[in-house]
């Protein structure tokens, strides 16, 4: 059985024949001369290039902001957005926040409701009965 591509990906799931990377668009933004910058700027002067080759479907902005903090800001196909500090931080630590914001999810972080605990004792030890337990004589 031969395989065909998917005509319109956004009508099957992603994944089914077809793998679209949820990120769009990276956009790095950063400092000359700000101390907080130093970490990005070793970073885009040796290793942005091997990033931008590993991930050719991304696409990759970096603009350099006068007197600001260095940022990360990834933009997603259903036009959400996630954006991280990086001020401060080494170069092996700006790769591991690109990566993470390549392969997060669009969607909001949900909170996971906690189920309430059941049981049919009311505490830990079980229901409490006079018959039980030691004797005591009097």
């Amino acid at each position: 059985m031969p395989l065909s591509a998917i005509q319109k990906v956004a009508t099957a799931q992603n994944g089914v024949g077809a793998f679209v990377l949820p990120c769009k668009r990276i956009t790095l933004r950063y400092c000359d001369w700000a101390g907080s910058s130093k970490g990005m700027n070793a970073y885009l002067k040796t290793q942005l290039g091997f990033f931008a080759k590993r991930n050719p479907q991304i696409e990759i902005q970096v603009y350099k902001k006068a007197n600001d903090h260095p940022a990360i800001t990834a933009y997603y196909l259903n036009g959400h957005q996630r954006s991280v500090n990086v001020k401060n931080l080494a170069p092996e630590e700006i790769r591991e926040k690109l990566e993470l914001l390549r392969n997060s999810s669009p969607e909001k972080n949900k909170r996971v409701p906690a189920k309430p605990v059941t049981s049919i004792n009311e505490n830990v030890r079980g229901i409490w009965d006079p018959f039980h337990g030691a004797k005591i004589k009097i």
